[in-house]
């Protein structure tokens, strides 16, 4: 199977990301698309992170009339930070059959050769990269590994709905019901950092 690897934090999970992989499983011809939750990204500070499963089940609760997306916690058993590498290395060494493609934006191209062993991604995999705004014609849009897509992004940010939940401003529409509701009911993001 060609399984597009969508690696976040989803804190929270919005309708961007669905938006996204929506338009990439169609354009990118992939059989199925994981949101990978990350335990913890290597640049951003723990701090501003919910719990690593209440993000799994809100991007569970986002995703659960959409039997192409599946939600992934493979990186909260391998070691943090979270590396792209090493999860990469585990999932060709468990799926040897699948075809993992990575899903990011053009502002993770941007800073991707400070990822580690970034060269081994590109030998390996695919990368499916959407155009996010101010990040245009990067270098490594030439590598045969790397195909752009015009997809449509909204202008929104888990960090944008952060802060609209700490100045107790609407969040509709912006996050699936069913993730705003868990958001109200756990009370989530009150006593976090925005920044």
């Amino acid at each position: 199977m060609n399984i597009g690897l969508f690696f976040g934090s989803f804190n929270p999970v919005h309708v961007g990301h669905l938006i996204i992989a929506n338009y990439m499983q169609h354009f990118g011809r992939l059989d199925k698309i994981w949101f990978v939750v990350s335990p913890q990204n290597p640049f951003k500070s723990p701090l501003e992170l919910l719990p690593q499963e209440q993000r799994l089940e809100m991007v569970e609760l986002a995703i659960k009339n959409k039997p192409a997306i599946e939600a992934s916690d493979v990186e909260f058993s391998l070691p943090t930070p979270s590396f792209t590498a090493k999860t990469l290395r585990h999932l060709r060494s468990k799926h040897p059959n699948d075809n993992f493609k990575v899903i990011m934006g053009s502002d993770n191209l941007a800073t991707f050769e400070k990822w580690e062993a970034y060269e081994e991604i590109l030998e390996h995999h695919q990368l499916l990269v959407y155009y996010r705004f101010g990040h245009k014609n990067n270098v490594l849009e030439k590598h045969p590994n790397v195909l752009v897509y015009d997809a449509p992004v909204l202008h929104i940010s888990a960090t944008y709905v952060r802060d609209l939940i700490q100045q107790k401003a609407p969040i509709s529409y912006l996050v699936p019901q069913e993730v705003e509701d868990y958001i109200t009911t756990n009370n989530c993001f009150q006593r976090l950092s925005s920044k």
